[in-house]
């Protein structure tokens, strides 16, 4: 079967699991198929899938993710205070790190949203369909929703890295208080005592909060970068963090607290 047919197949498969999408045409472009394709596992019920789709699919998501091009987290330049702490600006889910963090939402079964820009929706969509059955698992168990501040950890499925790390961060609605910047700071002690406790040397995290949930950037960084540190100068146990920027404005801010 080849890339094409691949993408076909789970399409149909996906469209055929419900009788709402009949008269759905599947279009004829790369990019048209490749958005419907991302759409119907976003908004896809976390429900069982036959082993033949996943198969597919991990085979279609393994060509996609090798087309992006994977980053070798080890290969990055550290900061020249910190050998253990790395500022790199990208894609997150091409990293290749031991644990990546993923901004969640209390759900945390992932954004449901057709092709939504946040980095949950994407690192659903690259990870596959079967991180989203992981976190419903989880979720069924605990049997409440996650807490502001803390983490779960899954596999990461079809992403360059093993693990994700699942924060809930604070969401922002009028003005800053200190309660929020405590919620922060502990979504990235959660995280890194998570990754050292599940074996993880390197970590790289995205900027939590502060897109839809709107945690003012600049601060933000200023607590996740002394988080960080704090928890390093007193723990042995993580060898790399990289701090992981997406956007220009993100870039600068971090660059200037980091010194460089």
């Amino acid at each position: 079967m080849t890339h094409n047919e691949q993408r076909r197949f789970l399409i149909d498969r996906l469209l055929e699991e419900d009788r709402r999408y009949r008269n759905i045409e599947v279009p004829e472009g790369e990019k048209e198929q490749k958005d419907l394709l991302r759409s119907l596992m976003n908004v896809r019920s976390p429900k069982p899938i036959s082993k033949d789709f996943l198969d597919i699919q991990d085979e279609y998501l393994a060509a996609e993710r090798d087309a992006l091009g994977i980053t070798d987290g080890d290969m990055l330049s550290p900061i020249p205070s910190d050998d253990r702490i790395v500022l790199w600006r990208g894609d997150i889910t091409t990293l290749k790190v031991d644990a990546i963090v993923n901004a969640a939402n209390c759900a945390l079964r992932g954004c449901f949203y057709p092709l939504h820009s946040c980095i949950d929706n994407i690192v659903h969509s690259r990870s596959g369909i079967q991180l989203r059955l992981f976190c419903d698992d989880i979720m069924n168990r605990q049997g409440y929703d996650e807490p502001t501040g803390k983490a779960k950890i899954t596999p990461a499925f079809n992403l360059p890295s093993k693990y994700v790390l699942h924060t809930v961060g604070p969401i922002i609605t009028g003005s800053l208080t200190k309660k929020d910047c405590e919620l922060l700071a502990s979504c990235y002690r959660s995280c890194l005592e998570l990754a050292a406790e599940s074996g993880c040397k390197s970590i790289a995290f995205c900027c939590i909060s502060t897109g839809e949930f709107h945690f003012p950037k600049d601060k933000a960084a200023e607590i996740a970068i002394k988080t960080v540190r704090d928890y390093l100068a007193e723990n042995n146990s993580i060898d790399r963090v990289i701090f992981n920027v997406f956007g220009e404005e993100d870039h600068s801010i971090y660059r200037s607290l980091l010194g460089l």
